[in-house]
């Protein structure tokens, strides 16, 4: 039975532990899915082209706002996906083909179990590892609806990869891949219908984002359904069929099911390893990312902390790389202040928490929103709707929280992540530096300066 110094089971971050220290190690690594991960091959990266694109859509058919006479006249949504995955699926095969021929790694490509102490079966291949780490990710959840059975359901697996553009589509589910895609389709001239629960977009956002953005997209003309539940689903003469707990039916060409996900360790016997699960599923880690059980360790979205995001995947894949080095200099992860944004349109970015949460917890803070109207850009952008808020401890004057809604939202918030983890007052941020004008990152300082 071959053994190694080391296994990774999954390509995600997971792939990027492999350093030049470990050159002389020998490594085991499972991928049984297509190599580099959600975000490459299902994810950040790809909807990240197709969002690009509904951009520029968006704006043509928003070209009279600025006088402009322009229109779509139509979106190839064929070679806006083979343009996208021609670019991604050779950087999955290069990928692969890198490890498999590394002289001191195997690649192995049925999914992994354990079967016992440290020892690992993939299809009919066993080992076993001194070290193992999990970064196996996560697939999409699938909510049981009476009637799903059998029904070719869309998932963001899949979504991207039709073979023709739906004249219709009913996304259930209201966060940031449901946002993202109701864009993108909408953009693309697909009818839209989005059914949620929540009562609004983004529910994780403060509540002025998520009322903000829901009241945009219903003003772009998609069929809102929030605050409601689907009791069944049905498909007859080649529609779909959405029976509501309103009373009310939706119906569309395809249904995306996008309602969160779920860790692929469920299935992998982490028991028989001494790997500890949290109710959701997720491997139980320390903050060395270290699991239960001794030289095992666990990262992304099938550990139980932090965000379910790649910027934390990959800080939790540097700290285990460092930690599995240097064993006795052993370094936590470190994540201060996490960003996390939503590519829509407009686009959605925030860092700590919200009013609300601040509220909840009782502390003493200024909250304060300002208009990206208020700025000349904002002047440029025709823009009336779009701001930043913030939320600072009023004794210490330091930011708490940060919300942006509108263009380059991801951009702006990242002065105010530095101020933050730099420990900066918001006065410091305003005042110790000079604000390029009339560039949009003015809206910031106005908003601090008001602060």
């Amino acid at each position: 039975m071959p053994h190694y110094d080391l296994a990774i089971l999954g390509t995600g971050s997971g792939n990027t532990i492999i350093r030049s220290e470990m050159k002389d190690w020998k490594i085991a690594v499972v991928e049984p899915w297509t190599f580099g991960g959600t975000c490459l091959n299902r994810g950040c990266i790809p909807s990240k082209m197709f969002v690009h694109a509904a951009d520029v859509a968006h704006t043509a058919e928003t070209g009279h706002l600025y006088d402009v006479q322009s229109n779509v006249i139509d979106v190839h949504w064929e070679a806006i996906r083979d343009r996208v995955f021609g670019r991604i699926d050779p950087i999955a095969e290069s990928g692969r083909s890198f490890r498999a021929n590394a002289e001191n790694v195997d690649v192995y490509d049925q999914p992994a179990v354990f079967v016992g102490d440290h020892k690992i079966k993939s299809g009919d291949h066993e080992f076993t590892a001194d070290r193992i780490v999990i970064s196996v990710g996560s697939t999409p959840t699938m909510i049981d609806i009476p009637g799903i059975d059998g029904l070719d359901i869309d998932t963001s697996d899949t979504i991207m990869r039709l073979e023709k553009k739906p004249e219709s589509l009913i996304i259930i589910g209201g966060g940031a891949i449901a946002t993202e895609m109701g864009h993108i389709f909408n953009a693309y001239g697909t009818k839209v219908s989005m059914v949620q629960r929540s009562n609004r977009l983004l529910s994780r956002e403060d509540v002025e984002v998520g009322t903000l953005i829901t009241k945009l997209f219903h003003e772009r003309g998609i069929d809102m359904h929030c605050g409601v539940n689907t009791t069944s689903i049905r498909k007859e003469n080649g529609l779909f069929h959405l029976e509501l707990d309103d009373g009310q039916t939706v119906t569309g060409e395809r249904v995306l099911m996008v309602v969160g996900r779920t860790p692929n360790t469920l299935n992998m016997h982490c028991e028989l390893t001494g790997v500890e699960l949290d109710q959701f599923g997720k491997v139980k880690v320390n903050d060395y990312m270290e699991a239960s059980a001794p030289n095992i360790w666990a990262l992304g979205d099938c550990a139980n902390r932090d965000l379910d995001l790649k910027h934390v995947a990959n800080a939790h894949a540097r700290t285990i790389a460092n930690n599995l080095i240097h064993p006795d200099d052993k370094q936590p992860v470190w994540l201060p202040n996490t960003p996390r944004s939503t590519f829509s349109q407009p686009e959605v970015s925030s860092v700590g928490i919200t009013e609300q949460e601040a509220n909840e917890q009782g502390l003493d803070v200024i909250v304060h929103t300002q208009k990206y109207g208020n700025a000349a850009y904002g002047w440029a952008l025709e823009d009336t709707t779009s701001f930043v808020k913030v939320v600072v401890d009023r004794s210490t004057r330091k930011l708490l929280g940060a919300h942006i809604i509108g263009p380059q939202a991801s951009l702006l918030l990242q002065i105010l992540v530095m101020g933050m983890t730099f420990d900066l007052t918001v006065d410091d941020i305003a005042r110790k530096q000079i604000w390029p004008h009339p560039a949009l990152s003015e809206v910031i300082e106005q908003c601090l300066l008001e602060v």
